[in-house]
């Protein structure tokens, strides 16, 4: 499997004395969901920035599907490389959804023929086709995402980045987004960093990477990640809410096992029901 993106001893500062990313290590292969964790300045907003190059790295190498980022190929890398950022209100350029959704197709220079198809396949692939001539403004938190989303699908990149995408929206905003970030993945084959503080939403990658101070402190499947839960609590770091479930049935006296699989763990309280009865 071809790596898409590719961090080799890349460093970073703020400023003298202030935050410092120190050498980070880490690869995402193409078509990968990659969930990336951390408490508040842990690093991974700045991770997200230096991978499209919005930050300048101090040191290391940036590879995008291979190729070095650098001056001269900037331009072609933030086409390959979307970002979409925490605030909607703060992405949404224009008042009308279509054309929201075509400025940066427009700002390419793309042909006008190719910006509708591109216009079209954005609306469709987050579900927002009946919402071509709204008003972004009348929009809800998630359904202006959604539109956020679909302004950098229209750019067709090879590798979106959600930087707390979800972050400031209600429990149905956040699975409208989450639902679509799956779909791009699995149906479009779409490499995906999702960059979340939700436990939840971490449990839906292929793996997961903890950030700490700068640092990468821990990384592997997410079963692997949330087993360790001790350790993730000195990074300010829980368990999902069903891993929650689990420890409070324990502390109960019911014999489940910590599990994240919903279904193990109804099976398991059905079994201790019915040996109790």
């Amino acid at each position: 499997m071809m790596n898409a993106l590719e961090f080799e001893d890349v460093s970073f500062s703020y400023g003298e004395g202030d935050f410092r990313i120190n050498n980070l290590n880490f690869t995402v292969g193409q078509g990968e969901l990659v969930a990336i964790l951390g408490h508040n300045g842990s690093g991974k907003s700045t991770l997200a920035r230096l991978a499209n190059r919005i930050l300048q790295p101090d040191g290391g190498t940036i590879r995008v599907f291979g190729e070095t980022v650098g001056e001269d190929n900037l331009y072609d890398v933030r086409r390959k490389v979307g970002v979409v950022f925490q605030n909607p209100d703060n992405q949404n350029v224009a008042s009308i959804v279509e054309d929201d959704v075509a400025f940066g197709a427009e700002n390419i220079g793309l042909p006008r023929e190719e910006i509708g198809s591109r216009i079209g396949f954005a609306l469709k692939a987050t579900g927002m086709e009946a919402y071509r001539h709204a008003t972004v403004a009348r929009l809800s938190g998630g359904q202006k995402q959604r539109i956020a989303i679909a302004g950098v699908l229209a750019l067709k990149p090879q590798i979106m980045i959600l930087d707390e995408a979800t972050a400031m929206l209600d429990p149905r905003g956040r699975k409208e987004i989450v639902d679509v970030v799956l779909r791009l993945n699995r149906e479009e084959k779409m490499t995906v960093l999702m960059i979340t503080h939700y436990p939840e939403e971490a449990l839906l990658a292929d793996r997961a990477i903890v950030m700490n101070r700068g640092e990468i402190v821990m990384r592997g499947a997410p079963a692997e990640i949330f087993a360790r839960h001790e350790e993730l609590l000195t990074y300010n770091l829980d368990l999902p809410r069903i891993g929650k479930i689990c420890k409070a049935l324990q502390a109960g006296g019911m014999s489940v096992s910590d599990t994240l699989d919903i279904q193990t763990l109804a099976d398991e309280i059905a079994k201790e029901l019915a040996c109790g009865s």
